[in-house]
This record gives C-alpha cells, structure tokens and sequence, in this order.
C-alpha cells in the first residue's frame, strides 16, 4: 500500500465510524439494560473521557482495553449487574466472534478488531453495501490493496 493509501483509510475509518454512532439509536433511555456489549464499547470508544481506559489502536477497526476492571465496572453499571468483572465481560466478548462482529487480536493482550462490514449487515440486512459510499471500507476491511 502507498502512503496515501493509509490516509484515505484513515479517513474512511472516521467517517465510517460518524456513520456507525449515527445509525444507532438506543431503544430506550441512556440506562437501558436493551443495549449489546458491542454498541456500549463503540460508546466508550467515542467518548474522550474513556480514552484511558479504552481506545482505538493500530489496524483499521482495533482497540484495546486499558483499564478491564473499569470497562466492566462501567458494563455492569449499565446492565445493572453489580458483580460484573472482566472475566464475565470477556466471556460476553466470545459470543460476538462466531457472529463475526469482532475477534481477539492475537498475540496482544485486552486488544479486540471490530468487523466493520459484519456490525452494519447485523444492524441493517437490507442495507446495500455496494450502492451506500461505505462500500469501499467493506472492501478495504475484506480485500488487500495492491502496491
């Protein structure tokens, strides 16, 4: 990939990302038990006051999580569950790989990828990826650019 490359990437991450907080729309009030584990870390994410506790990193679509025990403090809080620590929070985490909304970052302690293109299909299956201008971080997300 050529420098420019990764700017435009870059770019379309952050718009892809506007997109995302966006298209969501919490079901009821901010305490809603209603909310996956998923939408509530795309929240801290957003928000700088979490950054260090959880942040973006690296790769397109990575994070990692600075701070476990706060991040399932904060979980257990939302979801009124009191004993909420991280072991039941990453176990949560597992459910989302099989429906291939985000893995484990090999080799990297407390660091997770979000599959872009899978979260939207997830939230809007008839949404048409090919017509929508976030096509192409579907593409950058599945494909390998040529140098």
């Amino acid at each position: 990939m050529k420098a420019g490359d990764y700017y435009i990437l870059a770019l379309l991450h952050q718009i892809y990302l506007k997109f995302l907080f966006w298209a969501y729309k919490p079901e009821s009030s901010p305490g809603s038990r209603q909310i996956q584990l998923w939408h509530f870390i795309l929240e801290l994410l957003q928000k700088e006051e979490y950054q260090g506790v959880i942040a973006w990193q690296g790769d397109y679509g990575e994070f990692v999580i600075k701070d476990p025990d706060e991040v399932a403090r904060l979980w257990g809080i939302r979801k009124c569950k009191p004993h909420m620590n991280y072991d039941k929070l990453s176990r949560a985490l597992r459910y989302y790989y099989n429906k291939r909304i985000l893995h484990k970052t090999k080799g990297k302690r407390f660091t997770y990828k979000f599959n872009f293109s899978k979260v939207v299909l997830v939230n809007y299956p008839i949404l048409d990826m090919a017509s929508s201008p976030f096509f192409l971080c579907w593409c950058a997300d599945n494909f390998i650019l040529d140098d």
